[in-house]
């Protein structure tokens, strides 16, 4: 039998390891091409309602509640697959989103990079 932090890295148990506020990171990629979709967090109220209806939920730190991704817009994210860290205190979820996945009507949140000191579009 595995224990303490060996049983966190190496065995079978589920332990999220959540930081002092109660949040896990929480990264987002298609589900076909693995692109990265968004950056979120996750407490354990979201990672409950994420795991039983299927569907992305995180903790909205602007809002302070639980937010289905899409409860507004309609382009939810439907989870295919949860991959854990490590240590467990991060996950990837594996998404087919239903539109694009950034408020800004982007398919990424993550549609500039830093060159120079200046953001530049990401050439796609």
């Amino acid at each position: 039998m595995v224990s303490g932090v060996n049983e966190r890295e190496a065995g079978t148990r589920f332990m999220p390891k959540f930081d002092d506020k109660g949040l896990l990171s929480a990264i987002v990629v298609h589900h076909e091409t693995r692109d990265v979709l968004m950056l979120g967090f996750m407490d354990a109220e979201a990672l409950a309602a994420t795991r039983e209806t299927g569907f992305a939920h995180f903790h909205s730190r602007s809002r302070g509640r639980l937010w289905k991704k899409g409860e507004s817009s309609g382009h939810v994210l439907s989870v295919e697959d949860i991959l854990v860290d490590c240590d467990q205190d991060a996950l990837l979820l594996v998404c087919r989103p239903a539109g694009p996945t950034c408020h800004t009507g982007a398919s990424s949140c993550f549609y500039r990079r830093l060159e120079d000191g200046v953001l530049q579009p990401v050439k796609t």
